[in-house]
């Protein structure tokens, strides 16, 4: 298959020249390998070859020889590999040697070292809208970061193909699949994650019904501010109560493969308390995956907009992450009573708030922005811009100067 380029192309090219090896992570099947196989001059796939992994797991050494940059897949496979890869950094005092693309993050271990100054990083997911083909990304955001106005355009797909886009997923592989083979490719990933690759994470056999119960619970609250008690309450099966630590120990693992995504909270300013303080919003890595977990068809989120609304927040939340990153941005969230900003994207002591509404009528629009108006004004510093991301309808700049974009015109 042609290579579809993707945004982290650019931060890979980039990170190879300034560090001497690259950790390329994120989400299983987001298409980490083939990214890396663009720029590698060699490569090792330690989850392919079980030969391999045994004798990089005996003398790590194997591993890491060949022309460089080398990619080294699924490294954490072989944790002492990081030791082995940060020493021959020090030896070769050379930038660009290698790539370990992970598609999860092992077990901290405390003879590993840190890696200061030695490694970059750069997070992959699922492709945007912009990248799949899906949005004409007319409206840019770094331009909207920049100041500069968001051109009218109107977007005429139905709410009924953004339901599809949303069940097929940003999977590299399932663009050329059929909605109903991206459908059921999608409940094999969660069916998969539950049953084998949690396991490697941590080694520990945990219950794939008690995962596939806490996927569902986080599919349910995606895109809000979810409490231990709930998922406590919907991972629990057949009446048999669940421990705090349980959940914990489960979403750590989650976590770690990637699967399981948390937006931070934003206090409003750089040394605010609420950063750290306050509960973050999760999601799944894409939307697709709520989905499936949900059981919910195209159709089906149609006819409930609420489940609907909360899933495309979690698209708006993973384009904007992707887009955002090339900008050097965070994307995060703030909570403060009951003043909510779906999405602040910060920059340094820069910020701009994002509302993300699925409907473009007039009278959700309106008080969207009264919304964002209103809280803005209470900030310290004003935002960069405001926003209002809708899934459907025209972009255009209010009279308030608030934008309001289709999703399926965003673009980095």
């Amino acid at each position: 298959m042609e290579y579809a380029p993707r945004l982290v192309d650019a931060q890979l090219e980039a990170a190879l020249r300034r560090a001497g090896a690259v950790v390329l992570e994120g989400p299983k099947a987001c298409g980490k390998t083939t990214t890396g196989q663009r720029l590698a001059a060699s490569a090792i796939r330690l989850d392919v070859r079980p030969d391999l992994r045994r004798a990089a797991q005996t003398d790590p050494a194997t591993a890491i020889e060949g022309t460089t940059p080398r990619l080294i897949d699924e490294w954490q496979l072989v944790p002492d590999l990081w030791n082995t890869v940060r020493a021959a950094v020090d030896e070769r005092q050379a930038d660009g040697q290698f790539i370990l693309a992970g598609s999860a993050t092992p077990k901290e271990d405390l003879t590993r070292h840190s890696g200061a100054m030695r490694f970059a990083f750069v997070r992959m997911q699922p492709m945007s809208l912009a990248e799949s083909g899906h949005s004409t990304s007319t409206v840019s955001l770094s331009a909207l970061w920049a100041g500069k106005p968001v051109n009218s355009a109107c977007d005429a797909a139905s709410i009924g193909e953004l339901a599809q886009i949303v069940c097929a997923g940003g999977w590299p592989s399932n663009q050329r699949r059929p909605l109903a083979d991206a459908m059921a490719a999608n409940h094999d990933y969660l069916r998969t994650v539950g049953g084998a690759d949690i396991v490697t994470v941590d080694g520990v056999r945990h219950d794939p019904r008690r995962v596939a119960a806490l996927l569902f619970a986080y599919a349910r609250a995606s895109a809000t501010y979810v409490t231990s008690r709930s998922l406590e309450a919907d991972t629990a099966l057949y009446g048999q109560p669940v421990t705090t630590k349980t959940v914990s120990a489960y979403t750590d693992a989650l976590v770690r493969l990637w699967t399981v995504v948390e937006q931070p909270a934003w206090g409003g300013h750089l040394r605010s308390r609420a950063q750290v303080r306050k509960s973050p919003k999760w999601h799944l890595a894409d939307p697709s995956l709520a989905a499936a977990a949900l059981g919910a068809t195209p159709q089906a989120l149609t006819d409930d907009p609420e489940a609907f609304g909360q899933l495309f927040e979690s698209l708006v939340f993973r384009d904007l992450t992707a887009y955002a990153q090339v900008n050097e941005t965070e994307v995060r969230a703030f909570s403060e009573g009951d003043n909510e900003i779906d999405a602040v994207l910060v920059h340094g002591v820069q910020w701009a708030g994002v509302e993300a509404k699925l409907s473009p009528h007039p009278t959700v629009i309106d008080a969207a922005a009264a919304k964002l108006v209103r809280i803005s004004a209470r900030m310290s510093r004003p935002p960069r811009f405001l926003a209002i991301v809708t899934g459907t309808g025209a972009s255009y700049t209010r009279p308030d100067n608030v934008h309001v974009i289709s999703i399926r015109h965003l673009g980095p």
